[in-house]
């Protein structure tokens, strides 16, 4: 063959495939970089279950001005959780409140929250900060460090590479700072430089409060108060390390260093350099349960380890690349791919499932939400992680028995869900109880993973955990034999959390996510080779169809005024996901739907309270109804609650209709970082991008104006 043809050849092959996405490329045009001291951007680096944020000096320097003022700075470990001492004996039993049943009977909930058992139960266990680190700089005025003495900073976190580097003056002398977590276990490796260090007026400070203030329930502050009631033991350690024992309460873990510190107060450390290690200070910092200490690591060794490991993530993803785009919108929408790829990697895959704030602060005493887990970790199965989702899995089915037990208090069969809990389901006091969307999520997230992988091996895994939730499902119903259906409810609290939980029946998203989740559970058995069980083929034939009216899908059956009450549109639109979280049905109308849509955009309260996840949802209902322009709009509206930082964080005010000390106009931040709008966001680009099921239009969630060019590999579709 001539060379012509042979060129003719190779043009034609890349013209009708495209180049893969050069993923070195498309990662690092995407690196965070601060140049002012930002209280609203701190970065992380992190392995999934441990993490430490970093200020402007990549230590936590300022700890105490980016709490006050924007994200706070931590090290948090999902395995690290305390309790205060129970004198009183209390019970989950103590708050139970009675509710009447749709069949006339009573049954306690544990939602009296407003006593001191419900205040007891809601703020134990809680998530203990591991320890803080600190640059110390030993000023003319021999003041402390703060943040005007920072000069020309820039920091830049390689989030190929999962290293934070962060270089400015002090004094107009140059100091560099790298920070690197090791992938493979709770260990922060820092390497600091500067003729600072050389002359022994530079070195770090490690710190251990007593905990979070547990009177504050989002984004507590640092407890510095009681030191006698918590210990911090230090040991020297052969070969030049040292091992600090701590313990609060009845909780024990080990901080193991690869240099000998010294105290200097309570619960306070020094680690510097002796002259002749010139004008590095090198450390790293591991955190274990219990009084095992971790081997002590050298930093070189941990920036290796993450390089590897972080490339690898990068190569393996799944990945959106947009560049080819002359939409204004195109960079906005990869960028915020990227960084919440590596956000939720670095915190939502951790030994207990991630609060709503990961790894970087403490929300609802950092206890897991379960009806946000679909929120959490949906995206891991579809952008190429399995792994994360699975470990999230593991936890769910390690704790069956707890789950199982909680049913069966309720009267139920099969395995329930507690809604606000620690590391052993422990439900918490309050309107928790009274949750119920939370109960079909590990249903829809097993199916996720079978999807990616069908093989008898992911049946055997997930049996159980489908099979018994199923079963909670089909027994939390109860039929009434006038309609001849199933109902759901009273007591229950919907996902638009606005209406009376003692009155409230037949909610719409909860009823659709119903059907389609014993409808899953169905087809388990099947493939599993068993029979169809045949009670939940009643129920499937006998569930009432979703509330309508005026055409339009309302929030619940039993209150139906969303479009009449204007008081009734805001917090969730739940209306839309039977038709965007779900796949629809033969309960889901498409016109209506349609109709719902439109009046959510021209009618829904966006400023009282719609949250970080909502948008995404919003944006997934409208790519299945073919509106690709709607999808784009809504995922990147500016919104209050949609408004992602310069590290990808997504920050929630709080609701100031609810909240009477925020004066007319003002936005009280509550939640600093929100993860679940991240997983929403990721989940909604990979339906957008990807499709689901008998989707036949490439891209269904992107507009079809010549604007966008889109390159995906490796996106799964939804159902």
């Amino acid at each position: 063959m001539s060379p012509r043809l042979l060129l003719l050849g190779l043009v034609c092959v890349l013209v009708g495939r495209a180049a893969p996405i050069d993923r070195a490329a498309w990662v690092s045009r995407h690196h965070p970089v601060n140049r002012t001291v930002d209280f609203d951007a701190p970065l992380t680096v992190g392995n999934g279950g441990f993490a430490f944020t970093a200020d402007i000096t990549g230590l936590q320097t300022l700890a105490a001005d980016y709490h006050r003022n924007g994200i706070p700075t931590e090290t948090l470990a999902r395995w690290c959780w305390v309790s205060d001492e129970n004198p009183n004996g209390y019970q989950l039993s103590d708050t139970d409140q009675p509710y009447r049943q749709p069949d006339g009977t009573t049954l306690g909930f544990p939602t009296k929250q407003a006593s001191p058992a419900g205040e007891w139960l809601r703020r134990n266990p809680r998530l203990h900060p591991l320890g803080l680190l600190a640059l110390e700089w030993d000023k003319a005025d021999g003041s402390e460090l703060v943040a005007a003495d920072i000069e020309s900073p820039h920091q830049e976190l390689d989030l190929w590479r999962g290293v934070l580097t962060s270089r400015f003056k002090l004094g107009g002398v140059p100091v560099e700072v790298v920070t690197v977590c090791d992938p493979q276990s709770d260990t922060v490796g820092v390497r600091v430089t500067s003729l600072w260090v050389e002359r022994g007026r530079l070195r770090v400070r490690l710190a251990f409060p007593r905990g979070h203030d547990p009177a504050v329930k989002n984004t507590p502050g640092f407890d510095w108060s009681q030191p006698e009631r918590h210990r911090s033991d230090l040991s020297d350690v052969a070969g030049g390390g040292a091992v600090i024992r701590r313990t609060v309460g009845r909780t024990t873990y080990a901080v193991s260093l690869s240099r000998p510190v010294r105290a200097v107060g309570p619960h306070q450390f020094r680690l510097e350099a002796p002259p002749s290690e010139g004008r590095v200070l090198a450390f790293s910092v591991g955190f274990s349960p219990g009084v095992d200490p971790l081997p002590a690591k050298a930093v070189d060794a941990l920036l290796s380890a993450s390089a590897a490991a972080w490339a690898t993530f990068w190569r393996t993803t799944a990945a959106v690349d947009f560049s080819g785009s002359t939409n204004p919108l195109a960079g906005k929408l990869e960028q915020r791919v990227v960084l919440s790829r590596y956000l939720v990697a670095v915190q939502s895959a951790g030994d207990v499932p991630p609060q709503e704030s990961g790894l970087t602060c403490n929300t609802w005493y950092g206890k897991h939400h379960t009806e946000m887990i679909w929120w959490h970790t949906a995206q891991f199965a579809l952008w190429g992680q399995d792994a994360a989702l699975e470990k999230n899995l593991a936890w769910y089915r390690t704790q069956l028995p707890a789950a199982r037990a909680l049913a069966a208090s309720r009267g139920l069969k099969g395995a329930r869900w507690a809604k606000m809990t620690g590391p052993d389901l422990r439900e918490s006091p309050g309107g928790n109880p009274l949750i119920v969307w939370n109960q079909p999520h590990p249903i829809y997230l097993a199916e996720l993973l079978y999807r990616n992988q069908p093989n008898r091996e992911r049946l055997d895994r997930y049996r159980e955990l489908v099979q018994d939730t199923a079963d909670t499902l089909a027994s939390m119903l109860h039929f009434d034999q006038v309609r001849g259906t199933y109902v759901l409810g009273p007591p229950l609290w919907i996902v638009q959390e606005i209406y009376d939980p003692a009155t409230s029946q037949n909610p719409t998203f909860e009823l659709a996510y119903w059907r389609w989740a014993l409808g899953v559970a169905q087809q388990w058995r099947q493939r599993l080779g068993l029979p169809r069980e045949a009670h939940w083929d009643h129920v499937l034939a006998h569930l009432p169809p979703l509330a309508v009216k005026d055409g339009k899908f309302v929030a619940l059956e039993s209150h139906p005024d969303t479009w009449d009450n204007r008081d009734s549109r805001h917090d969730h639109p739940e209306m839309l996901m039977p038709f965007g979280l779900l796949p629809g049905g033969p309960d889901v109308d498409r016109a209506t739907m349609e109709r719902t849509l439109d009046a959510v955009l021209t009618e829904w309260d966006w400023e009282t309270k719609i949250w970080g996840w909502d948008y995404p949802m919003i944006a997934m209902t409208a790519a299945r109804l073919g509106r690709p322009e709607v999808a784009v709009e809504i995922l990147l509206r500016d919104g209050p609650n949609n408004r992602y930082l310069s590290n990808g964080h997504c920050p929630q005010r709080s609701d100031e209709k609810l909240d009477p000390r925020a004066p007319a106009g003002a936005r009280r931040r509550e939640i600093a970082v929100y993860l679940p709008a991240n997983g929403a966001f990721l989940a909604a680009v990979a339906l957008m991008v990807q499709g689901w099921d008998g989707c036949t239009v490439a891209h269904p969630g992107i507009p079809k104006d010549g604007t966008w060019v889109v390159r995906a590999e490796g996106l799964r579709p939804l159902p």
